[in-house]
């Protein structure tokens, strides 16, 4: 059975980045997913990532019961379920670190900072803890959809960034020292370009790499971004992918079928998913969300500006038009025969099946798509056999297809 190797070392990293949360003693930082991290660990904080928690809830099937906590607030179960989750477990003083690492909750933080170019939720989200815990919050607001990155939208975020500096300076104690922001974006941009070619040895086939791998392989990039630590580990997991694809040894022994997977992993559901496609010998070897946390921007001598264009041209801040071109040049780059959308309930920002998407990517790029109905969470949206048979069905006339042409 194929197994990535590197997984005990990502087990070790991970680990040891929740356990260093146990000291009292740090300065801490909470910060959006897709952020401006690497000025806060410029300043010394460590930095958690409240979504990064939403996600382990989802994973662990525990954010059902956490949810009807923040709907008695008033929250809907419609907005963002890491959302609800998330202030659920902190209402219900319950969390899955507690019997993973031994932490009953999240660091508490000196400062909070949120990048609205994901969503309006975490501005609203990271808002409320704010008030709850009495903690100084800034945030960053860029413009949204849009179809290129203009100058006007990086000087605009850029200054914005800037704007930051005097809170960061008050939370930490810490003045802010260029040479080290700058240090701190070189080896975020050491890391994602070395995130970048793990994901790209999956255009090999067969892939040493599926979209089910990759989203836990991400977890250094998302939380470790910025840090040595997680230049090593991809500069590791790398190294063993590249060997398995000179060697022609993957995940699956014959590909029948390479798909893309479009929106959000299905935290609760990735094993039995990643299952069902091993079964029918298809690989999903890319995807929309792996991919957002290559910063190809990132530029060492412009370190503000190059911050504000690499995490304003993320594929989720886009207009329809540029997600267009960019899936179809991952499409072409992957060789891919299908595309699944999956149109996450409580994550309209990170669907995009919604606006006609999957009929243009037929017309223009003569693949089949299927969307698929579910969430990242909240998985009273999400019906299993109903979900494997579309997904079996789709699978079946992709194969068909090619058999007979």
């Amino acid at each position: 059975m194929y197994k990535i190797q590197s997984s005990k070392l990502l087990k070790e990293v991970m680990g040891g980045y929740f356990l260093g949360m146990k000291d009292t003693n740090k300065k801490y930082a909470w910060c959006t997913s897709v952020g401006p991290a690497e000025l806060l660990r410029s300043f010394g904080f460590e930095v958690h990532f409240p979504e990064n928690h939403g996600a382990l809830l989802g994973a662990t099937r525990t954010a059902g019961d956490f949810i009807p906590e923040s709907a008695e607030l008033g929250y809907n179960n419609d907005i963002c379920s890491y959302l609800t989750s998330d202030i659920g477990s902190y209402l219900k003083k319950q969390t899955p670190l507690q019997d993973h690492y031994g932490l009953n909750g999240p660091p508490k933080p000196d400062i909070i900072v949120y990048n609205t170019n994901q969503c309006r939720e975490v501005q609203d989200w990271f808002t409320y803890f704010a008030k709850e815990i009495n903690c100084p919050i800034v945030g960053i607001t860029p413009p949204r959809h849009v179809d290129e990155v203009t100058e006007a939208h990086i000087n605009d975020v850029s200054s914005q960034f800037k704007s930051m500096i005097p809170a960061c300076e008050k939370a930490s104690g810490n003045k802010f020292d260029l040479d080290k922001f700058k240090d701190t974006i070189r080896l975020s941009k050491e890391a994602t370009e070395l995130w970048k070619k793990v994901l790209l040895t999956a255009k090999h086939s067969p892939s040493p790499i599926s979209f089910f791998d990759a989203t836990i392989h991400m977890g250094p990039i998302v939380v470790l971004r910025g840090t040595l630590i997680a230049k090593d580990y991809y500069a590791a997991l790398l190294k063993e992918l590249e060997g398995n694809a000179a060697n022609k040894v993957g995940f699956l022994q014959e590909e029948k079928s390479r798909i893309y997977w479009d929106g959000m992993p299905i935290w609760g559901k990735l094993r039995p998913l990643s299952d069902l496609f091993i079964q029918n010998n298809s690989a999903v070897v890319a995807s929309t969300y792996c991919n957002s946390w290559i910063f190809d921007a990132f530029d060492v001598e412009h370190p503000f500006e190059s911050s504000a264009k690499a995490y304003t041209e993320i594929f989720i801040n886009r207009s329809e038009m540029a997600k267009e071109k960019i899936l179809a040049n991952l499409i072409e780059e992957f060789r891919i025969d299908g595309m699944i959308f999956h149109d996450a309930k409580t994550c309209a920002n990170n669907s995009n099946s919604r606006f006609g998407m999957p009929q243009r990517i037929t017309e223009k790029m003569g693949i089949p798509t299927l969307v698929i109905e579910g969430d990242l969470c909240d998985l009273r949206f999400y019906s299993e056999g109903q979900t494997i048979t579309k997904i079996e069905t789709f699978l079946e006339q992709i194969e068909s297809s090619k058999v007979l042409s």
